[in-house]
């Protein structure tokens, strides 16, 4: 199996624009075009103007006649069209799609984005067995509004949290969709923002069922040459939004796994893969060691859990658990025994809680468990359940192990940077308390 090189997929057809002209005739040429960005060039620097600056000039009230110099734009990163396409995976952890490509004098070949990247992938690549519903665990979180929301409050919100697009839902069904793209026309058009979404929403809107394998939603995907796609649940409600980017990790991934296979083939781009195995390694949803959730897997299954809980409007916990002293444990009986004391914590917790609850090793000898449908109350209770459990546990060279345990109850639906760093302060209270018990905020 041989790898293209960016040469050979990038599209050469590059809608662009030079830096000393005008907004407003860069947004002309991303509606004649049909485009949500436009590269901007300066030499042999390339840039890019989104639709998503197109709403901040339009908020800030910029005047359209002023030069894109003016405009504070993303730079895109460039590889050379000689670079292999296996070299180049880091950029889809960016948040721009675009990267340029060069000619060996570094003047503009062409454009890769993800769509460019999809159309290059064999879907029978894919476990056609694998379903959207098992897929939708890794997805980021879903950001869908109500019909009668203004659309220049639904503009901003967008703009300050980086979406894309909206779902618009009516209890809980998607009735239309929204996209920056869309928005780049009503501002260029100077229409009425103040009018609710229901007047400028895309309807109806083109949904796969969460059953549908994900060979079939990349056939869908390329077959309409849609960024995204809306997934629906067998009730016809809203289950999430599956984009290019995550078809194209998983599809590298398997397409790694098939190297392994294939000695010939992994000889040649063996050193490619070596630098990056890390990045492989990241997208490993297990620890290794205590078969829990690790940190990148617990971050997808926390916005997953938080969005199920927002619908349902009930309340979530969080625990903190760190062992007590655990580095003496390393220090007095080895790191053998040590792992074995991880592993013994690892089968309390998955013995003890619930199939829903989401179980992570967050590091070292740091646990983290959350908790949906329960109260701080009936969380701090579990706390105290798990904290007697491994107190009386017979840890065998060890003998005796204690935790220290924080708790708290996730408010407004904290972003997980603040949740983790309340139950944090949580344990900390904890371990101020002489270590071995429960504290909560």
């Amino acid at each position: 199996m041989r790898f293209p090189n960016a040469g050979d997929i990038a599209s050469v057809n590059v809608v662009s624009i030079q830096q000393q002209e005008s907004i407003r005739k860069a947004i002309e040429k991303m509606i004649v075009n049909e485009h949500r960005d436009v590269i901007v060039t300066q030499g042999k620097h390339f840039f890019v103007l989104r639709a998503l600056e197109v709403i901040k000039i339009y908020q800030q009230h910029i005047d359209l006649n002023v030069s894109l110099a003016e405009v504070d734009l993303i730079q895109l990163p460039t590889v050379r069209k000689d670079v292999n396409i296996l070299d180049m995976l880091h950029f889809l952890d960016e948040a721009t799609e675009y990267i340029c490509v060069t000619n060996k004098d570094g003047s503009l070949y062409g454009l890769i984005t993800h769509t460019d990247i999809t159309s290059n992938i064999d879907p029978e690549i894919l476990m056609s067995n694998y379903k959207i519903n098992d897929f939708l665990k890794l997805v980021r979180r879903v950001k869908w509004v109500q019909p009668d929301l203004i659309t220049n409050d639904v503009l901003s919100d967008m703009f300050h949290n980086d979406f894309e697009s909206v779902i618009v839902v009516e209890n809980l069904k998607p009735i239309g969709i929204l996209t920056t793209k869309d928005i780049v026309k009503l501002i260029k058009e100077d229409l009425d923002l103040s009018l609710p979404l229901s007047h400028y929403m895309i309807t109806p809107v083109e949904t796969i069922s969460k059953n549908t394998s994900l060979k079939d939603a990349l056939d869908f995907i390329k077959s309409k040459h849609y960024k995204r796609v809306v997934v629906s649940d067998e009730d016809g409600l809203l289950a999430g939004v599956i984009t290019q980017k995550e078809l194209i990790s998983l599809t590298y991934n398997n397409w790694s796994l098939m190297m392994r296979e294939h000695q010939k083939e992994l000889q040649e781009i063996n050193t490619i893969l070596k630098n990056k195995n890390k990045e492989y390694e990241l997208l490993a949803s297990k620890d290794p060691l205590t078969g829990l959730y690790n940190r990148y897997k617990f971050e997808q299954l926390y916005y997953s859990s938080i969005k199920h809980i927002q619908q349902r409007n009930a309340t979530i916990s969080l625990i903190m658990l760190d062992i007590d002293h655990f580095k003496r444990v390393n220090d007095t009986y080895g790191h053998n025994i040590g792992d074995q004391v991880l592993k013994t914590i690892a089968t309390i917790l998955t013995t003890h809680l619930r199939d829903i609850d989401v179980i992570c090793r967050w590091g070292g000898e740091e646990f983290i468990i959350l908790l949906p449908t329960v109260h701080k109350e009936d969380a701090f209770k579990i706390a105290q359940k798990l904290h007697r459990i491994i107190k009386n546990t017979d840890f065998t060279t060890v003998h005796y192990v204690t935790a220290s345990f924080g708790v708290i109850e996730i408010d407004n639906y904290n972003k997980i940077e603040t949740s983790v760093e309340l139950a944090d302060k949580a344990l900390y209270l904890a371990k101020n308390s002489g270590r071995n018990c429960v504290k909560t905020l």
